[in-house]
């Protein structure tokens, strides 16, 4: 069964803040292509949801796999889907208090 992707409202704030953080150095379309790809991988979790690592020593269930190098992608999977938990870019550090 294909799980659908669902972001958590912290996730699509990262995003945004990436296409910010790249935007405003001068690079808006940059920016934008970095988001739709990282999107598309994100999307790419409904097909093969056991990727990356799981890091259950941080919380129970929580998986990160790595995108391009700079950025990490937390998510975990339900019965029917994938949650994007959070989008680390560059070394950011991770919070996953409830």
């Amino acid at each position: 069964m294909m799980r659908k992707i669902v972001f958590s409202p912290e996730a699509r704030d990262d995003l945004f803040e990436l296409y910010r953080y790249i935007s405003e150095r001068g690079a808006p379309n940059a920016a934008m292509a970095y988001v739709t790809r990282l999107e598309a991988r994100c999307a790419n979790l409904a097909d093969f949801p056991e990727q990356g690592s799981r890091r259950d020593d941080i919380r129970p269930g929580l998986r990160l796999v790595g995108f391009e190098r700079r950025t990490e992608i937390a998510f975990h999977v339900t019965s029917s889907a994938v949650v994007i938990d959070r989008i680390f870019h560059g070394g950011r550090a991770v919070d996953f208090d409830d």
